[in-house]
């Protein structure tokens, strides 16, 4: 029974959606074919930072004795410097057990629409022993009191 140009929902209710679809129950991709595009894949994520690939093992800890050194360790958990949609900068904040890196974007060209690229994250390095510690991408001073919240020395 059609009304206003579509199908009335109770002469359905007897077909289940492998049939209303087409395909099988395998959600958006099946739907995408059955409509005669080719299912995209998503896109890879980017490598993981070179201390913390699961399973890896751990790389050797390195206790970062100033700013400096801090900045070379936090390098290896951003995309390069001046890289298409990459940080223009790395600026690393002192504080009293650790640094923090952090990256520095361009101003949007639109300050009034989304950021085409939302999220991010800040670097924690402990002066203790050099563990390495992803924070929201705060303010430093409000970066900092989270890992003071959530930072606990790894035992080895």
């Amino acid at each position: 029974m059609v009304t206003d140009g579509r199908r009335d929902r109770d002469s359905d209710n007897d077909n289940d959606s492998h049939d209303r679809e087409g395909t099988s129950h395998d959600g958006i991709r099946q739907h995408r074919r059955h409509r005669g595009r080719p299912a995209a894949d998503p896109p890879l994520p980017p490598p993981y930072p070179p201390s913390t690939v699961p399973g890896g093992g751990s790389a050797a800890q390195v206790v970062p004795a100033g700013p400096e050194e801090a900045l070379e360790i936090g390098r290896a958990y951003f995309p390069p410097v001046g890289s298409p949609g990459g940080p223009v900068s790395l600026f690393v904040h002192e504080f009293d057990i650790g640094y923090l890196v952090h990256a520095g974007y361009p101003a949007p060209e639109d300050p009034t629409a989304p950021p085409s690229h939302p999220g991010g994250s800040n670097i924690a390095i402990s002066k203790l022993n050099g563990d390495v510690t992803t924070l929201p991408n705060f303010p430093p001073e409000s970066a900092v009191e989270v890992y003071r919240q959530w930072y606990r020395p790894s035992t080895s």
